[in-house]
């Protein structure tokens, strides 16, 4: 008896939290009604500056229309995200709006890993997933440049994953090579450019010194890198004066050296 006591009572007051649950959510949706909205807020929460909060404004300007002196419940935020996620820059976005009249944004971008400079001008950014999204004029990644003859035939304006399997491959091949230069700091800090040539082959351009390092393609990266620093420590001390125009480290257990 004293258990269904129990029973009724916990049924009673749930069932009274749950009344008390819905007059609030009444009462806050009678005040968000009379709220409009005042402003706007972006959150940038990365350190890339590729988007702005002038842009996220102009975006919605441009694609939304007014939402300053629109009433909170009938902001669209989801149609807001879909506007700015359709942005190349965007990794995700989040809208939303509290009674303080204003509407707040939060805005991820795509950490970008390699930089494409595509022949006739133009290029891509490729972020960590393989994402393609154009350059942007308002900032420039310091990542690696790799330019010549890029195995991508797509729109300058394209935003994605590459289109076909050949160049998904060529594109995830890059970023293993990227990714490793990352890990050894010394690479990342020293190599500036990576050059594609007509056959397929990597050039590896460093800051500094004349030599350009013919890389092959990007298997077995550790080892070429390898041939690459015995060529600093060995070569270097003993040709003294001597000028390399290339250093050629593609293949197996070879460094070979041709001159200007």
């Amino acid at each position: 008896m004293k258990r269904v006591v129990r029973n009724i009572l916990s049924a009673a007051a749930i069932a009274l939290v749950a009344a008390g649950c819905l007059v609030l959510v009444g009462v806050n949706r009678e005040k968000r009604a009379a709220i409009t909205c005042t402003g706007l807020s972006v959150h940038i929460l990365d350190d890339y500056s590729f988007v702005t909060d002038e842009d996220v404004k102009g975006y919605l300007q441009r694609y939304y229309g007014p939402y300053i002196g629109q009433r909170l419940d009938s902001v669209r935020l989801f149609s807001i995200e879909n506007i700015l996620n359709r942005q190349s820059a965007v990794l995700r976005s989040e809208a939303w709006t509290d009674n303080d009249g204003v509407l707040h944004i939060d805005i991820s971008q795509r950490e970008p890993v390699l930089r494409l400079q595509m022949r006739g001008g133009g290029g891509f950014y490729v972020d960590e997933r393989g994402c393609l999204f154009p350059l942007q004029r308002s900032y420039t990644s310091l990542v690696p440049v790799v330019d010549g003859a890029i195995p991508l035939d797509i729109p300058a304006t394209y935003k994605g994953e590459a289109p076909d399997a050949a160049s998904r491959e060529w594109i995830k091949s890059m970023l293993d090579l990227a990714r490793y230069m990352k890990k050894n700091r010394i690479w990342e800090e020293n190599i500036s450019q990576i050059s594609v040539q007509t056959n397929g082959d990597l050039v590896l351009i460093p800051r500094e010194g004349e030599e350009k390092f013919i890389f092959g393609d990007c298997s077995s990266a550790e080892e070429k890198f390898e041939r690459i620093s015995d060529y600093y420590k060995f070569v270097v001390p003993a040709k003294k004066e001597e000028k390399y125009r290339t250093v050629n480290v593609k293949y197996a257990g070879q460094i070979i050296c041709r001159k200007h």
